[in-house]
């Protein structure tokens, strides 16, 4: 800093640059707005006899100041990314690329590159993926399409049922719908590795799952709960047979007719998994390399738990870098059984 420039300059000239490296050192309150903000803070700049000035933002809060929604001065040190993240799944319309990456203290240019670097994705694919969850929820909820259509924040349901295939993996009445119209077969078999119930539609099996036959007929209730359940006939009893070999021989999954629904996202990390041969693992870092998404190893570990097609879609093959067995849907003893189980055969 020169010797001529007071620390009240500073100050004044660190918000009019939007300097990020002023960020953490000083805060500062709009008297004409209630709210304060980092010197980087995208928002139009306040006239300086407006401002007010604090060492933390404690102090700022004490004084009657809201912290700014743009900015979120409290989050000094956040990963950027992970602020963007944040701000895009809250904001009702998507934030401009240029106001994202102000708030990062980076140019539009290398924010864009750094946030796909991060998250597999651009912004406004993870905007969109944001609006398909918040859609997800309110159709789940029960609420009608329409309103959740316009909760989600779509500018139309043109737009919604546009998206809605890739993201939900199937149509917003179909998700709402808890299977209405659907006829799912379902059989509860004993296995070595306890019960493991299989349920299937009119395209394939539609969910594998481990667990108690009392706490697995319930959840497929409740998550078809508009569905006719049924139970397998002879036909469907080959099926069954088919899934129950896959504990026992793990390698015979790849004739299995599946109904697989899930995000685009989900999609290509089970796919991704698919290709894992038996007595094979891999980590969820290398799956976010295969998939293109490096940086989403989150995400990967996350679609790994969302999976409803246990066997079918390997996901006990996939295993934390820094060792142990991981995580597992149907429960870490069973998935340490089939990787020792896997290794033995294959």
């Amino acid at each position: 800093m020169a010797m001529n420039v007071t620390e009240q300059d500073w100050r004044d000239l660190a918000v009019e640059a939007r300097d990020s490296a002023a960020d953490g050192r000083v805060w500062f309150g709009v008297v004409t707005t209630g709210i304060y903000c980092r010197p980087s803070c995208p928002a139009r700049t306040a006239r300086r006899e407006n401002r007010r000035w604090f060492t933390s933002p404690d102090a700022a809060e004490a004084a009657g100041y809201r912290a700014c929604l743009k900015c979120r001065p409290r989050e000094i040190g956040v990963d950027p990314v992970a602020r963007a993240c944040r701000l895009i799944e809250q904001a009702e319309t998507m934030p401009s690329l240029e106001d994202m990456a102000a708030a990062a203290g980076l140019s539009p240019f290398h924010f864009h590159r750094r946030f796909k670097a991060e998250t597999g994705v651009t912004p406004r694919a993870w905007a969109a993926a944001a609006r398909a969850a918040r859609l997800q929820a309110g159709l789940t909820a029960g609420s009608s399409v329409t309103q959740a259509i316009h909760g989600a924040g779509y500018e139309s349901a043109g737009r919604a049922y546009a998206e809605a295939g890739e993201r939900l993996g199937m149509a917003p009445r179909r998700v709402r719908a808890k299977g209405l119209g659907e006829r799912i077969r379902a059989a509860v078999a004993m296995t070595s590795l306890g019960c493991l119930l299989v349920a299937a539609t009119d395209v394939g099996v539609v969910r594998i799952a481990f667990g108690s036959e009392a706490e697995l007929m319930d959840g497929l209730r409740r998550d078809f709960a508009r569905a006719e359940i049924v139970t397998g006939d002879a036909a469907f009893g080959a099926t069954v047979s088919a899934v129950v070999t896959l504990v026992e021989e793990p390698a015979r999954a790849g004739n299995l007719p599946l109904d697989i629904r899930g995000t685009a996202f989900q999609q290509r990390v089970w796919a991704a998994l698919r290709r894992i041969p038996a007595g094979v693992t891999a980590t969820y870092a290398e799956i976010a390399e295969v998939i293109g998404a490096p940086k989403a190893v989150r995400a990967v570990a996350g679609a790994c738990a969302a999976n409803d097609l246990l066997l079918a879609i390997p996901c006990h093959r996939v295993v934390p870098a820094a060792g142990g067995t991981g995580g597992y849907r149907g429960g870490a003893d069973r998935k340490a059984a089939l990787l020792a189980r896997e290794k033995r055969l294959y």
